[in-house]
């Protein structure tokens, strides 16, 4: 997301997150999709974040995370997060 946002901006962007509101999905999910959605348009992020308020479910195809394969769209985007092996 750094890459994403002009430097200026980081701070109004995860400000905007942190206070986004998710429903039940997973937070990382949906704050990624508000941040792919952008393509690094704060324009296009503040409405993003605005259709979280009217429905969270709108903004999830609206950054390619709308369908079951989500967790490797995100990692082919965002690069690949570590997960608990089953398990451990």
């Amino acid at each position: 997301m750094r890459t994403d946002f002009h430097a200026d901006l980081v701070d109004e962007v995860l400000g905007r997150l942190v206070g986004a509101f998710t429903g039940n999905q997973d937070v990382e999910r949906v704050h990624a999709a508000v941040v792919l959605a952008a393509a690094g348009d704060v324009s296009v992020l503040r409405a993003q974040v605005r259709a979280l308020r009217v429905d969270w479910r709108d903004v999830l195809p609206n950054g390619g995370l709308g369908h079951g394969d989500w967790p490797e769209v995100l990692d082919r985007e965002c690069g690949p997060v570590s997960r608990p092996c089953a398990g451990s």
